[in-house]
């Protein structure tokens, strides 16, 4: 079967201007939503290049005459003003991991074999869009454009928010950037991520941080070793730690939680013939919504290790870690679900009827930890597989735009 190519011209700069976005109403949502797909997706918005995406994403909203529009570095937010008694908050992230072999994007005919089976076999007969960001997240982006081009009357007031820079380092992201400087731009009284779920809801989110723990050794020639203190020796001690620690499944709001606690990276020595007098074990902790951030870095290192981002290495005063070297090197905190929050509730029962999927606990961290720490309740709802994030192959059916477009858009106006 063909293959067909959505990208423009091969050779094209990739993090160049993209054309205008455009969504053409005349014809069924499906057809719709697979061009707004189609478009976002050629735009390369790798994290750092969103800002082209972000500028299209921008004209096409403020093309609207029932949105107002505010931009914040390369996050866009849009929002009605129809005098509602509560407001939704519907946000996607622009930017992707880096790209593999999987830029341009393509879209998949039945029996192309770049189709992956378990696609293929939920979802016969269809079309599947293939390339980086499929379905982290630009296929519930394209949902969100085609509701803020469509929902003019909707029972709610919506805010729909757009921001850059979700898959790297807390610091950068740019809802945590708006919320900073323009927290009301987000203010709402549910919101609605659009990470990948299959359609369903995943309430809450486990926090994470990440750390270096530090051995300390003493240089020598590898000749006269008794000279020195092997600081990777040292970290044996570290890895065994880790070894024996066992997660936990917690249940939260009715979700089970399930912790992790694993090394991700190591690195020491400076020379082939050198005692090496430094080793880092950079350990990465998922933890469930029971705990705070403060009370999950105690159980790492101690209440009082003084470790924080940006302030080098302090000695851990208990926790795992006690006794080695701590250095932060990124954190966010976790989020209940509040899965009985009376929108969370009606949402749920409307997912079940259409996708018979019950709610989940989201395992790892989004940003509806930045929306709860804002007071605004809110979960996990998106098209595609949270399995396919970030893989090579990562890809989407078609109908599974429509799906969740169905969801939404009935429930937003009431027609659910």
């Amino acid at each position: 079967m063909t293959t067909t190519t959505t990208m423009a011209a091969a050779g094209a700069d990739p993090r160049s201007a993209i054309a205008p976005i455009t969504c053409d109403t005349t014809g069924t949502r499906e057809k719709a939503l697979a061009s707004l797909l189609e478009q976002i997706m050629d735009s390369y918005s790798v994290s750092d290049d969103e800002k082209p995406l972000a500028d299209a994403v921008e004209a096409f909203l403020r093309s609207k005459p029932h949105l107002t529009v505010h931009r914040h570095g390369d996050t866009v937010v849009a929002s009605t003003s129809l005098g509602r008694p509560r407001r939704v908050v519907l946000a996607g992230h622009l930017d992707t991991v880096p790209v593999i072999d999987n830029f341009p994007p393509r879209w998949l005919t039945p029996g192309d074999p770049l189709i992956r089976e378990d696609v293929a076999a939920a979802h016969p007969g269809e079309r599947v869009m293939r390339g980086r960001g499929a379905t982290d997240m630009k296929a519930s982006d394209a949902v969100f454009l085609y509701l803020a081009a469509t929902l003019v009357d909707p029972q709610y007031d919506l805010t729909y928010v757009f921001y850059d820079h979700e898959e790297v380092a807390a610091e950068k992201n740019g809802l945590r950037k708006v919320a900073e400087a323009h927290p009301d731009w987000l203010a709402g009284d549910f919101a609605i991520i659009g990470e990948p779920t299959d359609c369903g809801i995943e309430g809450g989110c486990n926090g994470t941080m990440r750390f270096d723990v530090v051995t300390h050794g003493v240089a020598a020639h590898s000749a006269r070793a008794w000279m020195g203190e092997n600081a990777i020796h040292k970290a044996a001690d570290v890895l065994n730690r880790l070894n024996s620690y066992e997660p936990r499944t917690i249940t939260v709001d009715g979700l089970d939680y399930r912790e992790g606690l694993n090394a991700t990276l190591i690195s020491g020595g400076k020379g082939t013939n050198v005692i090496p007098d430094e080793c880092r074990v950079h350990v990465n902790y998922r933890f469930a919504p029971d705990k705070t951030l403060p009370q999950a870095k105690t159980l790492m290192m101690g209440a009082d290790a003084g470790a924080e981002l940006g302030n080098g290495e302090h000695v851990a005063t208990g926790g795992v870690f006690e006794g080695f070297g701590i250095e932060m090197k990124d954190e966010s905190p976790s989020a209940r679900p509040g899965m009985d929050a009376p929108m969370v509730v009606s949402l749920a029962k409307l997912v079940r009827e259409r996708t018979g999927r019950e709610p989940l606990a989201k395992l790892g961290w989004t940003d509806v930890a930045r929306f709860s720490l804002l007071g605004v309740p809110a979960v996990n709802l998106g098209a595609g597989s949270p399995l396919l994030a970030h893989k090579h192959d990562e890809q989407i059916a078609e109908s599974e735009l429509a799906t969740m477009a169905g969801i939404l858009e009935d429930w937003l106006t009431g027609r659910a």
